[in-house]
């Protein structure tokens, strides 16, 4: 998909040519470092953007900017157009790893972080990371919605008993040193 795919609808409002995976937090006083979840279909941020942009700006009005970490996303430019508009793409070293910002024109008033799932992530695992992250009172950070998932605490819980089982069975976690050989 390609930025130019978004359309306008009779409103002149941007309409998404596909609907983006987003859950999101209600409008109500923000609580926990995110306002919703993202689960983008590739890497790459200016192909993704149009869609998630055209929902969001229901939200926020006009999106003026886009902050996100440098090493999360293919080469971005600066800037890109999208829905006759044009947004910057701001990327610094210091955002948050999983999450992007969305500046409205409005400033500090129009903004929502979002985290960012990543696209090859299990869609069972995703889901229920989205749906946790637009729960109201989650105040949950980054790293620790991106690891609440339920398969990801049963693989965790898992490995643990086996590994204590080894280990009572006389199993060890250090390898023996060897015994020297006399000549």
């Amino acid at each position: 998909m390609t930025p130019q795919m978004t359309r306008k609808n009779d409103q002149n409002t941007t309409v998404p040519a596909r609907t983006p995976r987003l859950r999101l937090k209600s409008k109500a006083p923000r609580t926990g470092y995110v306002d919703g979840a993202w689960w983008p279909r590739t890497e790459d941020l200016t192909t993704e953007l149009p869609d998630l942009l055209a929902v969001l700006s229901v939200r926020l009005g006009r999106i003026d900017r886009v902050l996100y970490h440098l090493g999360a996303w293919a080469n971005a430019p600066r800037k890109f157009t999208t829905g006759g508009r044009a947004v910057r793409l701001d990327g610094y070293r210091l955002q948050p790893l999983n999450s992007i910002t969305v500046l409205g024109l409005d400033g500090n008033h129009a903004r929502l972080t979002l985290l960012v799932i990543p696209p090859r992530t299990d869609p069972d695992d995703a889901h229920t990371t989205m749906m946790a992250a637009a729960e109201a009172e989650n105040a949950a950070t980054l790293d620790g919605l991106l690891m609440m998932s339920p398969r990801e605490r049963d693989r965790r819980t898992q490995a643990t008993v086996a590994e204590d089982r080894w280990e009572s069975e006389g199993g060890t976690t250090t390898f023996p040193r060897p015994t020297p050989i006399s000549c």
